[in-house]
């Protein structure tokens, strides 16, 4: 894959640079910011589907199956709030903004019977990202403001079971989840993403579903972007769903060349550390991290305040850990300025140097 040409070999270029100059900051959570919004069943359908059925496919009917919830369908129904979240983000000073992607595939839409707006979903989310980053680099132009490309990891999980009386079963293959992903990285390339996240990942087969997927698809394309790989480390054992340790996920993904491998999601800041260290111990590329705002509460929400996680990352930074810093559940653009502020003068973590460039 390294010898097929960049996509955009200068923005590659630039943020080779930009990430060998300084701790890049990525963006916060997109749900938090959503439900601030109090949206309802309406505010999901918008006019396109209104009347229970999608206007601009007529063959195809969600039906009386409620949207609620399906927060990437605003991309769509309602973009103006997505954009105004992803322009949050970037006036707290993110240079990387995340796009509202994360269950945009056939498999995560099936649940609301919507899996024919997968590629479009993909294309408008990272064409609302695009606009907003556009908009912000143009108001400072010192300043580059780059798009990332989500692709999460389905509600589906290769490796296990979901019947505990028959551990053999899996009720989706390795091609299906490939073919999930291509369509939805199309549709992310054709929006305007700078590069590929395969994020959130507690499912190391489901990833490499993805990484497969990404590198025939720019063999198909002729074409490549800058991957990174994030994974989520589900409880303080440490250890993602399919039972690898940090260090373990890093050597199974390290084929794919990315530009950063990091950690995001499940643990708060400090609880994540010790894997983050893991990591920046055996890395051969950058590295990345965006934690909740602590642990959930009874009521399922997040309590650590900006200064609170914004003094744990500045530990992380200080000690040379990171390369590219945000947040996941529960953060906020406070969240964000604080992180920013806390890092603005630590150096980055040095990658080795016999791979100062990704491949």
């Amino acid at each position: 894959m390294s010898t097929i040409p960049w996509l955009h070999p200068e923005r590659v270029a630039l943020l080779q640079r930009l990430l060998g100059e300084r701790i890049l900051i990525l963006d916060g959570g997109m749900g938090t910011m959503l439900q601030r919004h109090s949206l309802d069943e309406g505010a999901f359908r918008g006019e396109r589907f209104v009347d229970g059925h999608d206007s601009a496919h007529t063959h195809d009917h969600p039906g009386s199956c409620d949207l609620k919830g399906n927060n990437d369908l605003l991309t769509l129904t309602n973009p103006d709030i997505i954009r105004g979240v992803h322009e949050a983000y970037l006036e707290a000073g993110a240079d990387l903004v995340e796009t509202n992607t994360f269950n945009s595939t056939r498999i995560s839409q099936a649940d609301y019977h919507l899996e024919h707006l997968a590629y479009e979903l993909n294309r408008e989310g990272a064409r609302l990202a695009r606009a907003a980053c556009d908009k912000w680099e143009s108001k400072t132009p010192d300043k580059p403001r780059f798009v990332i490309g989500v692709l999460g990891p389905t509600s589906r999980t290769a490796s296990l079971s979901p019947d505990v009386n028959d551990p053999g079963f899996r009720n989706v293959t390795f091609e299906e989840l490939a073919s999930n992903y291509t369509e939805a990285a199309s549709g992310l390339i054709d929006g305007g993403a700078d590069l590929i996240m395969v994020e959130t990942i507690f499912d190391t087969l489901n990833a490499k579903a993805a990484l497969f997927a990404l590198s025939e698809l720019f063999h198909q394309r002729g074409t490549r972007m800058p991957v990174m790989i994030s994974g989520t480390i589900t409880d303080r054992s440490g250890r993602t769903l399919s039972g690898q340790t940090a260090e373990a996920f890093y050597y199974s993904v390290q084929h794919a060349r990315p530009i950063s491998v990091g950690l995001n999601c499940a643990l708060g800041a400090a609880d994540l550390r010790p894997h983050v260290q893991t990591l920046s111990n055996v890395s051969q590329c950058f590295v990345s991290t965006h934690p909740n705002a602590g642990l959930p509460n009874a009521f399922g929400e997040y309590d650590e305040t900006p200064e609170q996680m914004a003094a744990v990352i500045g530990s992380f930074a200080r000690d040379g850990l990171l390369n590219l810093v945000g947040g996941c559940c529960g953060t906020t653009p406070d969240h964000i300025k604080a992180i920013a502020d806390a890092v603005r003068d630590c150096a980055p973590r040095a990658l080795p140097s016999a791979n100062a460039k990704v491949a």
